[in-house]
Protein backbone atom coordinates (compact mmCIF):
# COMPACT_ATOMS: atom_id res chain seq x y z
CA UNK A 1 0.00 0.00 0.00
CA UNK A 2 1.62 3.48 -1.02
CA UNK A 3 2.78 5.62 2.02
CA UNK A 4 1.71 8.81 1.02
CA UNK A 5 -1.44 10.12 1.61
CA UNK A 6 -2.35 11.69 -1.86
CA UNK A 7 -1.14 8.40 -3.65
CA UNK A 8 -3.42 6.08 -1.62
CA UNK A 9 -6.72 8.31 -2.85
CA UNK A 10 -5.34 8.12 -6.00
CA UNK A 11 -4.97 4.41 -5.76
CA UNK A 12 -8.62 3.98 -4.40
CA UNK A 13 -10.10 5.92 -7.34
CA UNK A 14 -8.28 4.16 -9.73
CA UNK A 15 -9.25 0.39 -8.54
CA UNK A 16 -12.96 1.65 -8.32
CA UNK A 17 -12.67 2.89 -11.77
CA UNK A 18 -11.55 -0.69 -12.87
CA UNK A 19 -13.71 -1.92 -10.70
CA UNK A 20 -17.11 -0.57 -12.20
CA UNK A 21 -15.65 -0.85 -15.53
CA UNK A 22 -15.75 -4.40 -15.46
CA UNK A 23 -18.82 -4.69 -13.77
CA UNK A 24 -20.90 -1.96 -16.27
CA UNK A 25 -19.08 -4.36 -19.24
CA UNK A 26 -19.93 -8.25 -17.88
CA UNK A 27 -23.58 -6.75 -16.72
CA UNK A 28 -23.05 -8.63 -13.46
CA UNK A 29 -25.19 -6.94 -11.57
CA UNK A 30 -26.63 -9.71 -10.00
CA UNK A 31 -24.27 -11.43 -7.62
CA UNK A 32 -23.77 -11.03 -3.97
CA UNK A 33 -20.32 -10.63 -3.94
CA UNK A 34 -20.65 -7.07 -6.10
CA UNK A 35 -23.15 -6.15 -3.57
CA UNK A 36 -21.09 -6.89 -0.57
CA UNK A 37 -17.54 -5.68 -2.22
CA UNK A 38 -19.56 -2.24 -3.07
CA UNK A 39 -20.63 -1.84 0.45
CA UNK A 40 -17.48 -3.01 1.62
CA UNK A 41 -15.67 0.12 -0.16
CA UNK A 42 -18.23 2.50 0.66
CA UNK A 43 -17.58 1.91 4.26
CA UNK A 44 -13.54 2.40 3.78
CA UNK A 45 -14.37 5.56 2.51
CA UNK A 46 -16.42 6.78 5.06
CA UNK A 47 -14.02 5.96 7.41
CA UNK A 48 -11.35 7.87 5.68
CA UNK A 49 -13.26 10.74 4.99
CA UNK A 50 -14.04 10.67 8.73
CA UNK A 51 -10.29 10.44 9.84
CA UNK A 52 -9.59 13.54 7.22
CA UNK A 53 -12.27 15.55 8.85
CA UNK A 54 -11.15 15.22 12.23
CA UNK A 55 -8.64 17.70 13.49
CA UNK A 56 -5.18 17.46 13.73
CA UNK A 57 -3.09 19.11 16.77
CA UNK A 58 0.22 18.71 14.98
CA UNK A 59 -1.27 20.25 11.43
CA UNK A 60 0.20 23.43 10.58
CA UNK A 61 -1.65 26.30 8.38
CA UNK A 62 -0.55 25.08 4.80
CA UNK A 63 -1.15 21.01 5.59
CA UNK A 64 -4.90 21.63 6.47
CA UNK A 65 -5.49 24.21 3.52
CA UNK A 66 -4.23 21.02 1.62
CA UNK A 67 -6.42 18.50 3.44
CA UNK A 68 -9.07 20.74 2.94
CA UNK A 69 -9.34 20.20 -0.59
CA UNK A 70 -8.97 16.76 -0.26
CA UNK A 71 -11.71 16.58 2.40
CA UNK A 72 -14.14 18.06 -0.32
CA UNK A 73 -12.68 15.62 -3.06
CA UNK A 74 -13.43 12.94 -0.39
CA UNK A 75 -17.45 13.92 -0.39
CA UNK A 76 -18.15 14.36 -3.41
CA UNK A 77 -16.34 10.92 -3.86
CA UNK A 78 -18.78 9.41 -1.08
CA UNK A 79 -21.75 11.00 -2.61
CA UNK A 80 -20.96 9.42 -6.23
CA UNK A 81 -20.44 5.81 -3.81
CA UNK A 82 -23.81 5.77 -2.13
CA UNK A 83 -25.47 6.46 -5.73
CA UNK A 84 -23.89 3.58 -7.42
CA UNK A 85 -24.71 1.51 -4.34
CA UNK A 86 -28.30 2.39 -4.63
CA UNK A 87 -28.46 1.73 -8.60
CA UNK A 88 -27.01 -1.85 -7.67
CA UNK A 89 -28.64 -2.89 -5.17
CA UNK A 90 -31.97 -1.94 -6.39
CA UNK A 91 -30.91 -3.91 -9.94
CA UNK A 92 -29.49 -6.58 -7.99
CA UNK A 93 -33.07 -6.68 -5.37
CA UNK A 94 -35.32 -6.37 -9.31
CA UNK A 95 -33.42 -9.50 -10.37
CA UNK A 96 -33.69 -11.70 -7.17
CA UNK A 97 -37.27 -10.97 -7.28
CA UNK A 98 -37.67 -11.74 -11.10
CA UNK A 99 -35.89 -15.20 -10.40
CA UNK A 100 -38.37 -15.89 -8.08
CA UNK A 101 -41.69 -14.97 -9.71
CA UNK A 102 -41.94 -15.59 -13.43
CA UNK A 103 -45.07 -13.84 -13.74
CA UNK A 104 -47.12 -10.85 -12.63
CA UNK A 105 -50.02 -13.60 -11.39
CA UNK A 106 -47.53 -15.76 -9.26
CA UNK A 107 -46.28 -12.39 -7.52
CA UNK A 108 -49.84 -11.57 -6.86
CA UNK A 109 -50.63 -15.19 -5.28
CA UNK A 110 -47.45 -15.01 -3.04
CA UNK A 111 -48.11 -11.71 -1.61
CA UNK A 112 -52.25 -12.63 -1.32
CA UNK A 113 -50.97 -15.53 1.00
CA UNK A 114 -49.66 -13.46 3.71
CA UNK A 115 -52.25 -10.43 3.74
CA UNK A 116 -55.50 -12.29 2.99
CA UNK A 117 -56.94 -15.52 5.22
CA UNK A 118 -58.17 -17.95 2.87
CA UNK A 119 -59.87 -21.13 3.28
CA UNK A 120 -57.93 -24.36 2.63
CA UNK A 121 -59.24 -26.31 0.02
CA UNK A 122 -58.44 -29.92 -1.25
CA UNK A 123 -57.46 -29.99 -5.39
CA UNK A 124 -57.32 -32.96 -7.50
CA UNK A 125 -56.64 -31.81 -10.81
CA UNK A 126 -57.43 -35.10 -13.41
CA UNK A 127 -57.69 -33.08 -16.71
CA UNK A 128 -54.54 -31.50 -17.62
CA UNK A 129 -56.68 -28.88 -19.69
CA UNK A 130 -58.37 -28.07 -16.49
CA UNK A 131 -55.04 -27.60 -14.44
CA UNK A 132 -52.83 -26.18 -17.48
CA UNK A 133 -52.30 -22.98 -15.71
CA UNK A 134 -51.36 -22.47 -12.14
CA UNK A 135 -54.02 -19.94 -11.53
CA UNK A 136 -56.84 -21.94 -12.99
CA UNK A 137 -57.92 -24.25 -10.58
CA UNK A 138 -58.42 -21.20 -8.47
CA UNK A 139 -60.61 -19.44 -10.53
CA UNK A 140 -62.40 -22.72 -10.88
CA UNK A 141 -62.76 -23.34 -7.23
CA UNK A 142 -63.99 -19.63 -6.85
CA UNK A 143 -66.87 -19.72 -9.73
CA UNK A 144 -67.87 -23.07 -8.71
CA UNK A 145 -66.53 -24.59 -4.89
CA UNK A 146 -66.78 -27.62 -4.41
CA UNK A 147 -65.65 -27.54 -0.70
CA UNK A 148 -68.51 -26.05 1.58
CA UNK A 149 -66.14 -25.81 4.66
CA UNK A 150 -65.41 -22.45 5.53
CA UNK A 151 -64.86 -20.58 8.64
CA UNK A 152 -66.46 -17.34 7.70
CA UNK A 153 -69.64 -16.08 10.14
CA UNK A 154 -73.21 -15.39 8.89
CA UNK A 155 -72.34 -12.01 8.73
CA UNK A 156 -69.22 -12.43 6.27
CA UNK A 157 -70.88 -14.96 4.31
CA UNK A 158 -74.00 -12.74 3.73
CA UNK A 159 -71.94 -10.00 2.35
CA UNK A 160 -69.67 -12.84 0.66
CA UNK A 161 -72.42 -13.98 -1.17
CA UNK A 162 -74.79 -10.75 -1.73
CA UNK A 163 -71.07 -9.24 -3.91
CA UNK A 164 -73.24 -9.24 -7.65
CA UNK A 165 -70.97 -8.36 -10.87
CA UNK A 166 -71.83 -4.91 -12.75
CA UNK A 167 -71.18 -6.95 -16.33
CA UNK A 168 -75.12 -7.54 -16.01
CA UNK A 169 -75.37 -11.59 -17.82
CA UNK A 170 -71.66 -11.59 -18.57
CA UNK A 171 -70.00 -14.34 -17.53
CA UNK A 172 -66.02 -14.98 -18.34
CA UNK A 173 -66.79 -19.07 -18.46
CA UNK A 174 -68.98 -21.15 -20.39
CA UNK A 175 -71.82 -20.86 -17.94
CA UNK A 176 -74.35 -24.09 -17.27
CA UNK A 177 -77.73 -22.75 -14.93
CA UNK A 178 -77.96 -25.24 -11.88
CA UNK A 179 -80.50 -25.67 -9.94
CA UNK A 180 -79.91 -25.09 -6.23
CA UNK A 181 -81.55 -28.01 -4.43
CA UNK A 182 -80.89 -26.92 -0.77
CA UNK A 183 -82.01 -29.27 2.03
CA UNK A 184 -83.12 -28.10 5.75
CA UNK A 185 -83.02 -31.11 7.74
CA UNK A 186 -82.27 -31.89 11.60
CA UNK A 187 -80.61 -34.57 10.93
CA UNK A 188 -80.97 -38.09 8.60
CA UNK A 189 -82.42 -37.70 5.39
CA UNK A 190 -84.04 -40.74 5.03
CA UNK A 191 -85.55 -40.51 1.36
CA UNK A 192 -81.67 -40.15 0.41
CA UNK A 193 -81.65 -43.22 -2.02
CA UNK A 194 -84.78 -41.18 -3.73
CA UNK A 195 -83.54 -38.49 -4.10
CA UNK A 196 -80.25 -40.06 -5.59
CA UNK A 197 -81.68 -41.40 -7.99
CA UNK A 198 -83.53 -38.61 -9.19
CA UNK A 199 -80.29 -37.00 -9.74
CA UNK A 200 -78.77 -39.65 -11.25
CA UNK A 201 -77.30 -38.88 -15.00
CA UNK A 202 -77.81 -34.78 -14.27
CA UNK A 203 -74.52 -34.48 -12.57
CA UNK A 204 -73.18 -30.53 -14.30
CA UNK A 205 -77.07 -29.15 -13.62
CA UNK A 206 -77.64 -29.11 -10.12
CA UNK A 207 -76.21 -28.28 -6.16
CA UNK A 208 -77.04 -29.88 -3.35
CA UNK A 209 -76.47 -28.07 -0.07
CA UNK A 210 -77.45 -29.85 3.31
CA UNK A 211 -78.10 -27.95 6.64
CA UNK A 212 -77.87 -30.48 9.55
CA UNK A 213 -77.87 -29.77 13.49
CA UNK A 214 -74.10 -28.84 13.96
CA UNK A 215 -71.93 -32.00 14.55
CA UNK A 216 -73.87 -33.85 12.43
CA UNK A 217 -72.45 -35.60 9.56
CA UNK A 218 -74.59 -37.68 6.86
CA UNK A 219 -73.36 -41.19 6.95
CA UNK A 220 -72.86 -41.38 2.77
CA UNK A 221 -70.48 -43.19 0.46
CA UNK A 222 -68.25 -41.54 -1.67
CA UNK A 223 -69.86 -41.77 -4.88
CA UNK A 224 -73.23 -40.33 -3.38
CA UNK A 225 -74.26 -36.69 -4.61
CA UNK A 226 -74.64 -35.92 -1.15
CA UNK A 227 -71.06 -37.11 -0.06
CA UNK A 228 -69.69 -33.67 1.55
CA UNK A 229 -72.44 -31.81 0.68
CA UNK A 230 -73.13 -30.58 4.38
CA UNK A 231 -72.59 -26.41 5.19
CA UNK A 232 -71.53 -24.87 8.71
CA UNK A 233 -74.68 -24.84 10.19
CA UNK A 234 -76.30 -23.75 13.49
CA UNK A 235 -78.94 -24.84 16.04
CA UNK A 236 -82.44 -24.18 14.69
CA UNK A 237 -85.62 -24.23 16.71
CA UNK A 238 -89.30 -24.57 15.58
CA UNK A 239 -91.34 -21.34 15.26
CA UNK A 240 -88.31 -19.28 16.16
CA UNK A 241 -85.67 -16.74 13.49
CA UNK A 242 -83.18 -19.45 13.76
CA UNK A 243 -85.36 -21.03 11.43
CA UNK A 244 -84.96 -18.24 8.56
CA UNK A 245 -81.63 -17.75 9.89
CA UNK A 246 -80.83 -21.49 8.28
CA UNK A 247 -82.68 -20.81 4.97
CA UNK A 248 -80.56 -16.94 4.84
CA UNK A 249 -77.51 -19.32 5.01
CA UNK A 250 -78.38 -22.03 2.76
CA UNK A 251 -78.97 -19.39 -0.16
CA UNK A 252 -75.66 -17.33 0.87
CA UNK A 253 -73.34 -20.63 0.77
CA UNK A 254 -75.58 -21.64 -2.58
CA UNK A 255 -74.97 -18.52 -4.20
CA UNK A 256 -71.10 -19.08 -3.76
CA UNK A 257 -71.34 -20.64 -7.04
CA UNK A 258 -71.98 -18.65 -9.81
CA UNK A 259 -73.51 -21.30 -12.19
CA UNK A 260 -76.73 -21.60 -9.22
CA UNK A 261 -79.62 -19.98 -11.15
CA UNK A 262 -82.82 -21.69 -9.00
CA UNK A 263 -82.86 -22.15 -5.48
CA UNK A 264 -85.31 -24.43 -3.90
CA UNK A 265 -85.87 -24.93 -0.35
CA UNK A 266 -86.72 -29.04 0.61
CA UNK A 267 -86.75 -30.97 4.12
CA UNK A 268 -86.02 -34.16 5.11
CA UNK A 269 -89.70 -35.62 4.32
CA UNK A 270 -89.95 -33.88 0.55
CA UNK A 271 -89.77 -36.04 -2.25
CA UNK A 272 -89.69 -34.68 -5.89
CA UNK A 273 -93.25 -36.00 -7.92
CA UNK A 274 -91.50 -35.14 -11.45
CA UNK A 275 -88.14 -36.40 -12.91
CA UNK A 276 -85.36 -34.62 -13.30
CA UNK A 277 -85.83 -32.97 -16.64
CA UNK A 278 -89.27 -31.86 -15.86
CA UNK A 279 -88.10 -30.07 -12.95
CA UNK A 280 -85.09 -28.23 -14.18
CA UNK A 281 -86.79 -27.31 -17.23
CA UNK A 282 -90.15 -26.06 -15.66
CA UNK A 283 -87.61 -23.84 -12.80
CA UNK A 284 -84.94 -22.49 -15.40
CA UNK A 285 -87.55 -21.66 -17.97
CA UNK A 286 -89.67 -19.58 -15.11
CA UNK A 287 -89.98 -16.03 -15.51
CA UNK A 288 -91.05 -15.84 -11.93
CA UNK A 289 -89.71 -17.32 -8.50
CA UNK A 290 -92.43 -19.48 -6.53
CA UNK A 291 -93.13 -18.36 -2.44
CA UNK A 292 -96.41 -17.76 -1.41
CA UNK A 293 -97.39 -14.69 -0.46
CA UNK A 294 -101.35 -13.86 1.01
CA UNK A 295 -102.67 -11.19 2.97
CA UNK A 296 -104.37 -13.13 5.68
CA UNK A 297 -106.57 -11.26 7.95
CA UNK A 298 -107.06 -13.20 10.89
CA UNK A 299 -104.75 -13.45 13.86
CA UNK A 300 -102.92 -15.93 12.11
CA UNK A 301 -102.02 -13.41 9.72
CA UNK A 302 -102.26 -9.47 10.57
CA UNK A 303 -102.69 -10.82 14.37
CA UNK A 304 -98.49 -11.65 14.14
CA UNK A 305 -98.18 -8.29 12.95
CA UNK A 306 -96.10 -6.15 15.28
CA UNK A 307 -96.50 -2.03 15.11
CA UNK A 308 -93.09 -1.99 16.41
CA UNK A 309 -91.68 -2.45 13.00
CA UNK A 310 -93.78 1.05 11.67
CA UNK A 311 -92.41 3.05 9.79
CA UNK A 312 -90.66 0.43 7.64
CA UNK A 313 -93.00 -2.29 7.28
CA UNK A 314 -96.81 -1.22 7.80
CA UNK A 315 -99.55 -4.14 8.16
CA UNK A 316 -100.98 -3.61 4.71
CA UNK A 317 -97.27 -4.77 3.87
CA UNK A 318 -97.52 -8.17 5.91
CA UNK A 319 -98.02 -11.37 4.26
CA UNK A 320 -97.99 -14.72 5.19
CA UNK A 321 -96.61 -17.76 2.38
CA UNK A 322 -95.45 -21.35 2.80
CA UNK A 323 -91.69 -21.87 4.09
CA UNK A 324 -90.78 -24.16 1.32
CA UNK A 325 -90.16 -21.84 -1.45
CA UNK A 326 -88.41 -21.72 -4.65
CA UNK A 327 -86.15 -18.55 -5.75
CA UNK A 328 -84.74 -16.66 -8.87
CA UNK A 329 -80.41 -15.41 -8.47
CA UNK A 330 -81.46 -12.28 -8.42
CA UNK A 331 -84.11 -12.33 -5.56
CA UNK A 332 -82.03 -15.15 -3.40
CA UNK A 333 -79.40 -12.03 -3.73
CA UNK A 334 -81.72 -9.45 -2.49
CA UNK A 335 -82.37 -11.53 0.84
CA UNK A 336 -79.19 -12.28 1.10
CA UNK A 337 -78.06 -8.65 0.94
CA UNK A 338 -80.53 -7.50 2.77
CA UNK A 339 -80.07 -5.97 6.40
CA UNK A 340 -82.05 -3.41 7.42
CA UNK A 341 -85.60 -5.34 6.78
CA UNK A 342 -84.62 -8.74 7.95
CA UNK A 343 -83.08 -6.80 11.26
CA UNK A 344 -86.94 -5.83 12.36
CA UNK A 345 -87.99 -9.37 11.96
CA UNK A 346 -85.20 -10.65 14.43
CA UNK A 347 -86.41 -8.40 16.50
CA UNK A 348 -89.61 -8.07 16.64
CA UNK A 349 -91.37 -11.15 15.01
CA UNK A 350 -91.14 -13.66 17.87
CA UNK A 351 -93.52 -16.67 18.75
CA UNK A 352 -96.04 -16.53 18.28
CA UNK A 353 -95.06 -14.50 14.67
CA UNK A 354 -93.23 -17.53 12.16
CA UNK A 355 -90.17 -15.52 11.06
CA UNK A 356 -90.12 -18.48 8.22
CA UNK A 357 -93.74 -17.76 7.16
CA UNK A 358 -93.79 -13.94 6.94
CA UNK A 359 -89.94 -12.15 6.23
CA UNK A 360 -89.58 -13.96 2.81
CA UNK A 361 -92.96 -13.49 1.68
CA UNK A 362 -93.62 -9.56 3.16
CA UNK A 363 -90.48 -8.70 1.97
CA UNK A 364 -91.06 -9.44 -2.09
CA UNK A 365 -94.32 -8.01 -1.60
CA UNK A 366 -93.10 -5.28 -0.68
CA UNK A 367 -90.35 -4.71 -3.63
CA UNK A 368 -90.28 -7.49 -5.96
CA UNK A 369 -94.18 -8.89 -6.30
CA UNK A 370 -93.89 -8.55 -10.10
CA UNK A 371 -90.77 -11.15 -9.82
CA UNK A 372 -93.01 -13.58 -8.02
CA UNK A 373 -95.88 -16.08 -8.81
CA UNK A 374 -97.59 -15.65 -5.58
CA UNK A 375 -97.56 -19.95 -4.93
CA UNK A 376 -95.20 -21.98 -3.80
CA UNK A 377 -94.33 -25.68 -5.78
CA UNK A 378 -94.14 -27.60 -2.64
CA UNK A 379 -97.12 -29.76 -1.91
CA UNK A 380 -98.52 -30.10 1.54
CA UNK A 381 -101.51 -31.47 3.26
CA UNK A 382 -103.48 -29.04 5.58
CA UNK A 383 -106.87 -30.58 5.55
CA UNK A 384 -106.05 -32.31 9.06
CA UNK A 385 -105.51 -28.98 10.81
CA UNK A 386 -103.28 -27.89 13.71
CA UNK A 387 -99.99 -26.31 13.48
CA UNK A 388 -98.40 -29.11 11.08
CA UNK A 389 -99.46 -30.82 7.78
CA UNK A 390 -100.23 -34.48 7.76
CA UNK A 391 -97.58 -37.40 7.34
CA UNK A 392 -98.07 -39.72 5.14
CA UNK A 393 -97.34 -43.52 5.75
CA UNK A 394 -96.51 -46.50 3.66
CA UNK A 395 -100.13 -47.47 3.70
CA UNK A 396 -100.44 -44.58 1.87
CA UNK A 397 -98.45 -45.03 -1.35
CA UNK A 398 -99.57 -45.71 -4.43
CA UNK A 399 -99.76 -44.78 -7.60
CA UNK A 400 -103.10 -43.03 -7.72
CA UNK A 401 -101.95 -41.10 -4.45
CA UNK A 402 -98.82 -39.89 -6.59
CA UNK A 403 -101.33 -38.88 -9.32
CA UNK A 404 -103.38 -36.82 -7.73
CA UNK A 405 -100.53 -34.59 -6.30
CA UNK A 406 -99.33 -34.46 -9.87
CA UNK A 407 -102.70 -34.08 -11.22
CA UNK A 408 -104.64 -32.40 -8.24
CA UNK A 409 -107.10 -30.63 -10.22
CA UNK A 410 -105.43 -27.43 -9.44
CA UNK A 411 -104.62 -24.49 -12.26
CA UNK A 412 -102.15 -22.04 -12.05
CA UNK A 413 -100.45 -19.73 -13.85
CA UNK A 414 -97.03 -20.46 -15.18
CA UNK A 415 -95.03 -17.19 -17.00
CA UNK A 416 -98.41 -15.69 -17.27
CA UNK A 417 -100.36 -18.72 -19.22
CA UNK A 418 -102.51 -21.27 -17.56
CA UNK A 419 -101.00 -24.90 -16.64
CA UNK A 420 -102.01 -27.67 -14.46
CA UNK A 421 -98.57 -28.70 -13.41
CA UNK A 422 -98.23 -26.82 -10.48
CA UNK A 423 -96.31 -28.99 -7.84
CA UNK A 424 -92.91 -30.21 -8.62
CA UNK A 425 -92.63 -31.53 -4.58
CA UNK A 426 -94.57 -32.76 -2.06
CA UNK A 427 -94.46 -33.22 1.85
CA UNK A 428 -94.08 -34.85 4.43
CA UNK A 429 -93.14 -38.47 4.03
CA UNK A 430 -92.28 -40.85 6.94
CA UNK A 431 -89.04 -42.34 6.33
CA UNK A 432 -91.31 -45.57 6.32
CA UNK A 433 -92.12 -44.76 2.86
CA UNK A 434 -88.89 -44.68 1.13
CA UNK A 435 -89.48 -48.81 -0.08
CA UNK A 436 -93.08 -48.15 -1.91
CA UNK A 437 -91.74 -44.74 -3.01
CA UNK A 438 -88.66 -46.08 -4.80
CA UNK A 439 -91.05 -48.94 -6.39
CA UNK A 440 -93.18 -46.17 -8.23
CA UNK A 441 -90.63 -44.08 -9.15
CA UNK A 442 -90.47 -45.58 -13.01
CA UNK A 443 -94.27 -46.33 -13.43
CA UNK A 444 -95.09 -42.81 -12.24
CA UNK A 445 -92.80 -40.33 -11.62
CA UNK A 446 -90.66 -41.56 -14.44
CA UNK A 447 -87.42 -41.81 -13.21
Amino acid sequence: MPRDFTQFITFLVINLRNWLNRIWENQNWETEESVSALLLLLLLFLVLGASIAMPRCRMDKEEGEKHLGLLKLMQILSFLVVFVAGVVIGLATTSHVSRYFTSQAELYSFINHFSVPTTHVEENCTDSNICERKDCSSFLMFIHPDNLTHAMSDDELFWRASMVSKRENYYPFKRVPKVAFMFLTRGPLPMLPLWERFFAGHDNLFSIYVHALPGYELNVSTSSVFYRRQIPSQRVSWGTVSLADAERRLLANALLDFSNERFVLLSESCIPVYNFQTVYEYLTNSAHSFVESYDEPTRYGRGRYSRQMLPDIKLQHWRKGSQWFELSRALAIYIVADTKYYTLFKKFCKPACYPDEHYIPTYLNMFHGSLNSNRTVTWVDWSMGGPHPAMYGPANITESFIESIRNNGTECLYNSEITSVCYLFARKFAPSTLEPLLNLTSSVMKF
